[in-house]
């Protein structure tokens, strides 16, 4: 996997020209474009009638294209897809993208330092935990965007977990109970799995793996790997080393699906009621990593749930259930509270294990202000899925989940994805699209959205490089 460096001042610099975005002009119906090398597309070769050897164009063009260059000039990113580039989304990424790679070399960087990752989560984070269990499927369009065929995540792409690993310069993190193809647990292994609960699952339950059986599952897998550790050096290529347990991060995203859930059966005052309870499970499970050495702790918050069009579908029939954005009031009002005591329970921790860091992530934040300003990142639909049956203004029904095709109301019926999903937020009714995904984790990479927030005196995940 490529290594990745994320400079703080280019993601400021993110922040400054983004707003800007809307006031781009990009609708020209031609260029014509003049300059040196740093532009030439083939005008010397073709002029003088040469042609430069490998390997000149390996990388996307897989032959000499008459480009000093590997691949892509500055010129070709502008122009997608012999397009020209639209004010949106892609172009403004693609502009922000040639920033980031003029200026990197010369910008302050952070890196992250752990030999591994352990995660811990719902369908936020899955990264095929469910689908490996068996008690799910996925179809295309799931996955299509970047790995070309479903890949166990609810996306049509990358998850904030795996901007995250390419951050860290580690590899996408593989499913606890994905055994197929020698998968490498070198660098860590992921837990998470879609529905979730912190609470333990009960009979209704879309997952059985609880936060406290994803807990009892690293603990087992630790155990087995010292066991075989222990016993054949042969394994070391595929499990992480000792230490790593001691010195990896440990990363959470966790209780969307206690709340989220509790609405179809529980007033609001009785789901904000159990949120003490809900804490003091995940409380317990942070305190068994933290007696089996953990010492490193990332923790996300839940974000705004009230704006997804699965919510939205089902209990916004009342337009007074809904605020401003078209989101409900009730189940966001939920997640405030419970982000507000989570925030509490973390300051907790960091005082009673001194010895560790706890890093409590602000997602709410980031994604909220996603969906209120939109427009201003290059996104067309802040709510309505991708994927999904029904059109406009959820394109979302219950009944059919995305790809799939079903019998509804007497007629055949598929969940189609959209043509362009860097334009949506939402890719199924329920999870991001990979576009927005991107954007939360280059919020997140800032710092600014962090208790401790980045900084010199407080880098247990950013070592600052000058």
């Amino acid at each position: 996997m490529a290594a990745k460096i994320i400079s703080l001042p280019i993601l400021t610099l993110f922040s400054f020209i983004l707003p800007l975005a809307n006031s781009i002009d990009f609708h020209y119906p031609t260029v014509f474009n003049f300059g040196d090398s740093n532009s030439d597309t083939g005008g010397l070769a073709a002029g003088l009638g040469f042609r430069l050897a490998p390997p000149n164009g390996q990388i996307y063009f897989k032959t000499s294209s008459g480009r000093f260059c590997d691949g892509r000039l500055i010129i070709d990113f502008l122009i997608i897809n012999n397009k020209i580039c639209m004010a949106t989304k892609t172009c403004i990424l693609h502009v922000l993208s040639l920033i980031m790679f003029i200026c990197l070399p010369l910008s302050k960087c952070i890196h992250f330092n752990f030999p591994a990752v352990f995660n811990f989560g719902d369908s936020n984070s899955d990264t095929g935990e469910l689908i490996a269990s068996g008690i799910e499927s996925l179809v295309p369009p799931n996955g299509e965007t970047y790995f070309q065929t479903p890949s166990g995540r609810y996306c049509d792409g990358r998850l904030i977990i795996d901007f995250l690993m390419d951050a860290m310069d580690l590899p996408f993190l593989n499913a606890y109970l994905d055994s197929i193809g020698v998968p490498s647990f070198r660098k860590g292994c992921n837990f998470a799995t879609a529905g979730s609960t912190i609470l333990p699952a009960t009979a209704t339950s879309v997952s059985p793996f609880s936060f406290g059986i994803q807990v009892a599952q690293f603990l087992r897998f630790k155990a087995r790997v010292i066991e075989l550790i222990a016993k054949s050096k042969k394994f070391e290529k595929y499990l992480p080393k000792e230490e790593y347990f001691d010195e990896a991060l440990y990363m959470f995203d966790i209780g969307q699906n206690d709340l989220a859930g509790a609405f179809y059966s529980k007033s609001l005052d009785q789901i904000l009621a159990s949120i003490p309870t809900i804490l003091v499970e995940f409380e317990n499970g942070i305190k068994k990593l933290y007696d089996q050495g953990a010492r490193n702790f990332w923790i996300h918050n839940t974000g705004p749930f009230g704006c997804l069009p699965q919510n939205v579908a089902r209990f916004g029939t009342d337009p007074s259930k809904l605020d401003e954005l078209g989101c409900l009031s009730a189940q966001n009002q939920a997640a405030k509270l419970f982000n507000i005591q989570l925030h509490a329970l973390c300051i907790k921790l960091q005082a009673q294990y001194v010895d560790a860091n706890v890093t409590f992530v602000d997602i709410f934040n980031i994604k909220f202000n996603l969906i209120a300003n939109y427009s201003r990142y290059g996104f067309e639909q802040p709510i309505m899925a991708c994927c999904g049956y029904g059109g406009p203004p959820l394109n979302y029904d219950s009944r059919i989940s995305c790809g799939q095709t079903k019998i509804l109301n007497g007629t055949s019926a598929t969940a189609k994805g959209c043509s362009d999903s860097t334009e949506y937020v939402n890719w199924d009714g329920i999870h991001y699209t990979e576009a927005a995904n991107q954007y939360v984790s280059s919020q997140i990479l800032t710092g600014k959205y962090s208790d401790p927030p980045f900084a010199e005196k407080m880098p247990f995940l950013l070592k600052l490089k000058f």
